[in-house]
């Protein structure tokens, strides 16, 4: 019997583009994709997230994972908004994977769904045609998953962002899981600004500069990484079934499967939930300009 199963989902944003407000080294070079991908499956890092609105990240990660047997990783792809049919850009992104099925499919862009409810219908069929085993939604709002609910749109899998300051989505979680939805969250360390130095945060950040600066004395106070807090607070949570992280090398990677084993205690919870933050619309990376 081979080790557990990592919790941690591989975003690859980065082996496509250049994202991330931390991000020192810009878009991932393909050796050192490669490198990334190797330790994953040593690791037992077996999900991948990617999406065909990520630049060139489809095609990389399908000349590593060719390498590799069919069916090795659980790939996740998603369809963003298009003017072409959700089967043709699902089968260009399997192209490019060089994949004959995904494990997941989703809706990247929600407005384009509300506004096409009927391209739901193409992904059941993609599902029922065995092409996919997991179809849902990324999104980024409770209004937009408030919106699934009282629709009773059925769903497999979703994503969206949680970690230490946005925990919009917790009141849903034991919700979701009831459903016997899979739940993906993103955003673990808000792209990377839980490490920023807070002296250098852009002025239209300067609000969460407070919250910023608890994190930190509380981590320097207690002798714990920002990884571990942030990682361990997600892990430890038993309706999450995967975290996505996104990595720049190996070293960031093993450090990220590292700290989802950090035990949580009680005191870090305490700690947590007194960070209530108040200025919401910053807690979406979007909104940043």
């Amino acid at each position: 019997m081979g080790k557990a199963q990592s919790k941690i989902i591989l975003g690859t944003v980065q082996f496509g583009l250049n994202y991330g407000i931390n991000n020192s080294s810009g878009q991932v070079s393909f050796d050192e994709a490669n490198k990334i991908l190797t330790f994953a499956k040593r690791s037992n890092v077996i999900f991948i997230d990617t999406s065909s609105a990520y630049g060139n990240s489809e095609e990389v990660l399908g000349l590593i994972v060719s390498g590799y047997p069919q069916g090795s990783f659980n790939i996740i792809s998603k369809f963003p908004q298009s003017r072409k049919s959700v089967y043709d850009v699902f089968k260009e992104s399997l192209r490019k994977l060089r994949q004959d099925k995904l494990y997941g499919y989703m809706v990247h862009h929600f407005d384009f769904y509300k506004e096409n409810p009927t391209i739901w219908n193409s992904f059941l069929r993609l599902k029922e045609s065995a092409f996919v085993q997991k179809i849902g939604f990324s999104i980024y709002h409770i209004k937009e998953l408030e919106y699934l609910l009282d629709n009773n749109v059925e769903f497999d899998l979703i994503q969206f962002p949680y970690n230490i300051l946005d925990r919009r989505f917790a009141p849903y979680l034991r919700v979701l899981k009831k459903l016997g939805v899979e739940i993906h969250t993103r955003s673990v360390f808000l792209q990377g600004l839980f490490f920023k130095e807070i002296s250098t945060l852009p002025l239209e950040l300067l609000p969460l500069k407070s919250y910023l600066s608890e994190l930190h004395e509380y981590c320097i106070k207690h002798s714990i990484s920002m990884g571990e807090l942030a990682l361990g607070f997600v892990a430890n949570n038993p309706f999450i079934d995967k975290i996505l992280v996104g990595v720049e090398n190996i070293e960031q990677f093993n450090d990220d499967i590292t700290d989802c084993n950090y035990p949580i205690s009680d005191k870090d919870l305490s700690f947590i939930s007194s960070l209530d933050v108040i200025e919401t619309d910053l807690l979406n990376p979007s909104n940043w300009h």
